[in-house]
Parts: C-alpha cells; sequence; structure tokens
C-alpha cells in the first residue's frame, strides 16, 4: 500500500479501522510466510518492507519490548548542548507544536544516533508514550525498538510515514508516527530527525507533508546562521589574505572557503577532524601549512609532498552517521562524508585490491558495462576530494595505501538501500 493510498484511507474511525486491520493482516503474513488459505495479500511498502527485513536480521521480537538502556540526565544535557539542533529548536517548535497539541500528539526530536533528545506535546500523549519507554534519552531505532518513523528514517535518509500495524512490534502498533531526517548544510552530515508521533486515530494525511516542511525550514535556519558566520570570517581573512605572499586559502572549521590569493578557489576543501597548527598534507594541494584565523583557519600551500603523501584509508560503511573515508599519514588524518554512489564505488575498489576498469565499475554499480561514462565522472568527482588516495587504468586504491575496510554487524544492513549487483551480491556473503 502506497502512502497516498493510506492517506486516502484514513478519513473516518470506520477507514482507520478497516485500514489498521488490513496492515495487521499484511503484518502477521510477513511474520508467517504468507496468508492463510492461500489467499494473495497486498506487500508492504517498499520502505515498510526493507525495515521488516531488517528488523528481522537484528533479531527484534515483535512481540516484546526491547529493554530501553535511556542516557543519564548528565550524558542527555551534554548532548543536547552539543547537537546543532538545540539553534533551531524555535523553528521545530513554531511550525510543528500547535498542530501537534491540537492533534492530541507529541513532537519527538532526535540525535543521529536515535536517542531522543527532545520531547515536547500533549501531556496525555506523553504519558502513553512513557509506557512504551518513549521517553527523552530513549534508544528509538529500528535494532531497539523496530521499524518506526525515526529509526527508519535514519535508516532510509528521507521522511518515512509508519502507520499502526506497519510498527514491527505489536505493542506500538497503536500508534502513527512521521519522522524526517534533519541535515548539516556545512557537511551533509546526519544531525537527527523530528518527529509527529500519537495515537493512530489521530492520523491526519498531511502529517508528514508538515514534518518535511518543517524539517526543510530548520535546514535552511542552519544555512543561514552558517552563511553569516561565512561572511563574518571573510571579513576578517581579506586583509590576511592580502599580506600572504604565494598561494593560500582561508577556510571556516568545516573547510568551506571565504577567500583565496594565487588559486583558483574550491568551495571546499577537506580538513582533518581536529585540525592543529602545523604542517598537515591535503588530497588537493599536497603539503600545507595550517595557521589559525578567528573563526576558521589559513592554510599556505606549498612545498614537497613526497614525504607526507597518505598511507592509510579507512572505509567505513557501517558506521551510524553513514559512509565515511578516513585518510591518514603522517602529517595527520581527516574524513569525508560520501554519497551514496561514491560509498558504492569505493566498496566495490576495497574489494577488489588489483583495480577494476570503467566498464568492470559500471557492471558492478549498474548492471551494464555501456554506463562506462557515468562511473567515469563518478570517479572524477571523487578524486577532486581524494587525489592521490586513488589511482586510474585500473582505477584503484594508490599504491602504498593500506586500504580498511569497516562493514555492519549484520551483512543483510550493508549498504541498505545501495541497488547495486555488487552490493548485492556482498549482502548475501
Amino acid at each position: 500500500m502506497s502512502d497516498k493510498r493510506i492517506d486516502s484511507a484514513i478519513r473516518s474511525d470506520r477507514d482507520f479501522r478497516a485500514t489498521a486491520r488490513r496492515l495487521a493482516t499484511v503484518h502477521e503474513a510477513a511474520l508467517t510466510g504468507g496468508a492463510s488459505g492461500g489467499a494473495p495479500l497486498a506487500a508492504p511498502r517498499a520502505v515498510i518492507g526493507e525495515s521488516w527485513r531488517r528488523v528481522l536480521v537484528s533479531g527484534v521480537d515483535p512481540d516484546r519490548d526491547r529493554p530501553q538502556s535511556p542516557l543519564s540526565v548528565a550524558e542527555l544535557e551534554h548532548r543536547r548542548q552539543a547537537s546543532p539542533l538545540s539553534a533551531v529548536l524555535a523553528v521545530l517548535h513554531e511550525g510543528l507544536l500547535p498542530a501537534a497539541d491540537a492533534a492530541q500528539q507529541i513532537m519527538v526530536v532526535t540525535d543521529a544516533e536515535g536517542r531522543v533528545l527532545w520531547r515536547e506535546g500533549s501531556a496525555p500523549v506523553r504519558r502513553m508514550a512513557d509506557r512504551l519507554g518513549f521517553d527523552k534519552g530513549a534508544d528509538w531505532t529500528e535494532g531497539v525498538v523496530g521499524t518506526n518513523a525515526i529509526g527508519t528514517a535514519l535508516v532510509a535518509r528521507r521522511p518515512v510515514l509508519v502507520h499502526s500495524a506497519e510498527h514491527f512490534v505489536r505493542s506500538h502498533q497503536q500508534w502513527t508516527c512521521a519522522a524526517a531526517p534533519l541535515h548539516d548544510p556545512r557537511d551533509g552530515r546526519l544531525l537527527g530527525t523530528v518527529d509527529i508521533s500519537g495515537p493512530a486515530p489521530s492520523f491526519h494525511p498531511t502529517t508528514l507533508s508538515l514534518v518535511s516542511a518543517v524539517a526543510r525550514l530548520a535546514e535552511g535556519e542552519l544555512r543561514s546562521r552558517h552563511q553569516l558566520s561565512l561572511d563574518r570570517l571573510r571579513s576578517s581573512a581579506a586583509p590576511v589574505l592580502a599580506r600572504v605572499g604565494g598561494r593560500a586559502l582561508a577556510v571556516d572549521p568545516s573547510g568551506w572557503v571565504v577567500g583565496v590569493t594565487g588559486l583558483t578557489p574550491p568551495d571546499r576543501v577537506a580538513l582533518p577532524k581536529a585540525p592543529q597548527a602545523g604542517p598537515l598534507w591535503l588530497p588537493r594541494y599536497g603539503r600545507c601549512a595550517l595557521e589559525p584565523l578567528p573563526g576558521g583557519w589559513l592554510i599556505r600551500v606549498g612545498g614537497r609532498e613526497r614525504d607526507l603523501a597518505p598511507s592509510r584509508a579507512v572505509l567505513d560503511v557501517g558506521g551510524p552517521d553513514g559512509p565515511a573515508v578516513t585518510v591518514s599519514g603522517p602529517a595527520g588524518s581527516w574524513t569525508h562524508a560520501l554519497t551514496p554512489r561514491h560509498a558504492e564505488l569505493l566498496f566495490v575498489l576495497a574489494a577488489h585490491p588489483r583495480g577494476r576498469s570503467a566498464a568492470e565499475l559500471a557492471r558492478d554499480l549498474f548492471g551494464d558495462a555501456s554506463r562506462a561514462v557515468t562511473v567515469r565522472a563518478e570517479l572524477s568527482r571523487l578524486r577532486r576530494h581524494l587525489g592521490s588516495v586513488l589511482a586510474h587504468r585500473p582505477y584503484r586504491f594508490a599504491d602504498g595505501v593500506e586500504v580498511e575496510l569497516r562493514l555492519p554487524a549484520a551483512r543483510a544492513q550493508l549498504l541498505p538501500h545501495s541497488l547495486a549487483p555488487a552490493v548485492a551480491a556482498a549482502r548475501l556473503g
């Protein structure tokens, strides 16, 4: 059943009961392996079916809630203060709390690990949520509570509605929830989710659209704040760059470029996670020197790069923050978050140390060797970030770079939304 069919079905209490019964039958068939009497059943929506398969692999019991291990008060407060989402709580409150209160629902904001940081809204519904352990500090990921809007949106990286018996754990099937992921506009990093949850009969067809729109507003506010910080840094860096001899860049702590001298300006430079003043090696420029600026860094480009070339690359396709590659060498390390396509490419290259041709990669990713041009274009974009970490003819990790591949605990959860034939084959072991 598609989202639109669910939306259109819930128009009255009678509609809700009929839809809930139909979803419960689909849920039961998924757990038992088929319909009784051989009667055909509608399949669950694709996003729900994929989630149920992941949850089954994780060993979640549909008849029993897993015990929660909520965060301590001190850890919860630390995460709240460290979360960039604290800066946009006002946007989320203004956009969602009036509707949540009117519909007898609650608004929940989590971090990227699925931990509930803030929960507000209808007092009776908060008490109902307490009985499920759905409180501040709780872990609301799929591996703990089964299919739900928060946990599933964290995996799917898109807004998700979970209605009634689409929840995997039966004790949650009296609820409907709609969640949207929130991303950091500086680097695309997943920051968490915003969610509206409440009793299933209180569901309204516009709930998911509202949550998605408010999430976009919050990301827009984060983007505006970042732009203001770049403008301030640009003003303070301009006189410094005017006095620098040679090639140099001024960047913010995330590597966004606000000014250059002697270079073609890129949009962004990959910096180490914890940059320090002194020498370092950057993939695009080789040997550099890093100097602090108020609110950012001055990068002086030049020198021999041979002694600072990268020696190790860790490709993590199982971490909670999404796929990323960490490159390290004598001058330190830096991490680059990967797009889904670039994660597929690097996974295949890590699995084939001797390298792959463009045609072979096209078959690995698309099942079609004729799409080699697309592969070359993606690798060209990837090399802008990784530089000499990658080699070509054939495409591979460069000689002398030790590669470590970190996989998820369950093979079935490898790049879960990838349709690449090579990834699908790897999930089967």
